[in-house]
């Protein structure tokens, strides 16, 4: 995880470094879109990729369950409204596209040891931006807010479990996030890569039936982990 974020921050560095065009970044910038961030409400979409986890709280210490995390694929509108000159506040629902595979140590098939946790998420965060005074034609900025996730494929509501290879979550999880970016103004539009921690405030866990089980028995609390890596479009 530490690599991939090392990595997207190096590419801020150097996104924001770059020459587009005529001295947009140099030191005597031609200043694009001046009064864009006049506008009391704009729009836009975004692309991006997405890498989920899950935190694991136990009931006694033994065996971690461990989390083979992948990329994921998201798409979103953006809607912000300015409140003042440095602070916007944003809603960015978003379809997110991931999988989590989990791994138990006290299993010897596969078949028992292994789930896969594919999910289709549709994300709806409120966030305050909190933009610097403009450079030129970059504008770092934070993120922070709260938001709720729906998991349409969380089985939540199948009557199998992990004996029948079903693993279970709930549907509807809350979280908080953190996050910053930077504001580039281009010839013809806004673009802004940002990257956003999602830290889930609740367990997620549907647990099996039998209290028992080597699957859920031992976890207190199961919440979601991710990081986003989003490209705006204004």
């Amino acid at each position: 995880m530490k690599q991939r974020i090392t990595f997207a921050l190096l590419f801020f560095v150097l996104l924001a470094n770059a020459q587009h065009g005529q001295k947009v970044f140099g030191k005597d910038p031609l200043i694009n879109l001046e009064n864009f961030d006049k506008q009391r409400v704009y729009w836009g979409y975004f692309l991006g990729f997405n890498s989920f986890d899950y935190k694991f709280d136990y009931k006694v210490n033994g065996p971690d369950i461990n989390v083979d995390r992948t990329f994921g694929f998201s798409v979103g509108l953006v809607g912000d409204l300015r409140l003042s000159n440095f602070i916007n506040l944003r809603f960015e629902p978003g379809l997110f596209y991931t999988q989590r595979n989990l791994t138990y140590s006290n299993f010897t098939r596969d078949l028992d040891a292994k789930r896969e946790v594919p999910a289709t998420y549709i994300h709806f965060p409120l966030l305050l931006k909190f933009s610097s005074v403009r450079t030129g034609n970059i504008r770092p900025y934070l993120l922070a807010g709260l938001s709720r996730t729906l998991n349409l494929a969380s089985n939540s509501k199948s009557e199998d479990d992990n004996s029948q290879q079903k693993f279970r979550v709930k549907p509807w999880t809350s979280n908080y996030e953190l996050g910053f970016g930077i504001d580039l103004y281009l010839e013809y539009f806004k673009f802004s890569p940002s990257i956003r921690g999602v830290f889930g405030t609740g367990d997620e866990l549907i647990r099996d039936k039998d209290p028992n089980s080597p699957w859920t028995g031992n976890i207190n609390s199961m919440s979601t982990r991710a990081i986003l890596i989003n490209f705006t479009f204004h």
